[in-house]
């Protein structure tokens, strides 16, 4: 049976969202943060020249800065003060995240609460400043070296020139960290992914214009286009499937009794996800397979060892070798991840403390064996999932030459951002619902109290 919120949740209208002034007061304030960061994405670094930086990325567009360009929307390309956009702090969260499952120290932090997470989250900023100031040196020091048919990149290379890129883009970096805690406190949603999802669909329109316009100058045909939004349309339902797929542990307490009365004997379960690892294995396999093609590409086949020239030939996007070792990479980053992540002995243990058992497996190690075993068949499903999503549009890309702007991987962050965005929503609406339910009840009893 549905709970009451599940079916508040399901019952809501128009009405009931015109009413709730506190949600619209979040959408709207998401709005303006996001309408803030799209208007960073074209301010200029200074003393970078957009015509040379436009003309390197179209060379280098099927290696890691084209990937980092789709994520940025478009300022890596431009390089703009959001160039770095959030990434640094995505690889920071990843990195103290599997920092607290091996680190003693961090890991009682992480089992501290509140007061744990916050330290947490302050060791993440630390670690966020860091990369950014290594990135954007790294950024700084190669666009002195660039040069196109157009010129040099930068106008006037030197230390001033190195000091002020730093700053410049580490400090774009630190205030969309800054942009993305105040989404998520005073807004709609997760503000770091709606960051990057709102980088993401930038270029949907260029995308889906460019493609229509290849079917009507006849370079693809008609059918072919028709043929392809369907399957597009078909891929999206089979990710949304696929994110909100579970399996539900059925997890049960017994009875106590205290004085005259019994306590407990409720049955819930745990929700263990089939994608449990999320978007990490496709983005981490993507970044280490198009480093040798970004190496190769700036190289320009100059003083490079043959080696490395034969990686940078047969790892491009589209070729069988890359094809392999992407969809091997991105099983391998999924078992490691959901391995890091989930600790079925942590959690086996922490079912027993608190009274809870499953039906017929016996607390302890048998419990925690069970738990290893179903999180293996989901991470095997997920891992599946998410290879099958991830080529597909390679494949399309590859042999048929469609310029969609969005891979597998940006397929799956639309669709968990969207989905997390729209429970959020979803979850205030109930919220609402309740205070109004409240208010009138207390209404009704102070009605009844003063007619007596």
């Amino acid at each position: 049976m549905a709970s009451a919120a599940e079916q508040l949740a399901a019952n809501f209208n128009v009405g009931s969202f015109a009413k709730a002034t506190e949600l619209k007061k979040r959408i709207w304030f998401t709005l303006g943060a996001l309408i803030i960061y799209r208007l960073g994405t074209y301010i200029p670094v200074p003393g970078v020249d957009a015509t040379v930086m436009g003309q390197l990325l179209a060379q280098h567009q099927g290696g890691i800065l084209g990937m980092f360009n789709m994520f940025t929307g478009g300022a890596l390309g431009r390089m703009t003060v959001f160039a770095l956009n959030i990434m640094p702090y995505i690889s920071a969260s990843i990195i103290v995240q599997l920092m607290s499952t091996a680190v003693p120290s961090l890991e009682a932090l992480k089992k501290e609460g509140e007061q744990g997470r916050k330290k947490l989250n302050q060791y993440t900023r630390y670690l966020t400043v860091f990369i950014a100031l290594f990135q954007a040196y790294g950024i700084a020091v190669g666009l002195e070296n660039m040069h196109s048919a157009a010129g040099s990149a930068v106008v006037n290379p030197g230390v001033f020139f190195l000091v002020s890129c730093v700053i410049t883009l580490v400090g774009g970096t630190m205030f969309l960290m800054w942009l993305g805690e105040q989404i998520t406190s005073r807004g709609v949603g997760n503000g770091i992914s709606l960051i990057i999802f709102a980088g993401i669909v930038a270029n949907l329109p260029h995308a889906m214009a460019s493609l229509f316009q290849l079917g009507y100058t006849g370079a693809l045909s008609p059918f072919f286009v028709l043929v392809f939004l369907v399957l597009a349309a078909v891929t999206i339902t089979f990710i949304v499937f696929m994110e909100q797929a579970q399996r539900r542990v059925v997890i049960q307490y017994p009875k106590r009794q205290m004085g005259q009365r019994m306590f407990g004997g409720d049955t819930t379960h745990m929700p263990l996800k089939v994608n449990t690892a999320g978007v990490i294995p496709p983005i981490f396999a993507s970044s280490v397979l198009l480093i040798p093609v970004t190496i190769s590409g700036f190289m320009n086949g100059k003083s490079m060892p043959g080696w490395l020239s034969f990686l940078g030939e047969e790892l491009g996007q589209g070729q069988p070798l890359y094809m392999l070792f992407y969809a091997a990479m991105i099983v391998f980053f999924s078992y490691f991840y959901a391995a890091v992540t989930f600790n079925p002995a942590e959690t086996a243990d922490n079912l027993r403390k608190q009274g809870g058992f499953i039906p017929g497996i016996r607390p302890g190690a048998a419990t925690a064996t069970y738990f290893d075993k179903i999180l293996t068949r989901l991470t095997t499903i997920g891992a599946a999932y998410m290879v099958l999503v991830c080529l597909l549009p390679q494949i399309l890309i590859s042999r048929y030459n469609v310029p969609f702007y969005f891979g597998g991987t940006s397929l799956i962050i639309i669709v968990s951002v969207t989905i997390d965005t729209v429970t959020q929503v979803q979850s205030h609406l109930v919220a609402h619902q309740y205070q109004g339910l409240m208010r009138r009840s207390r209404g009704g009893k102070k009605q009844r109290i003063i007619r007596r």
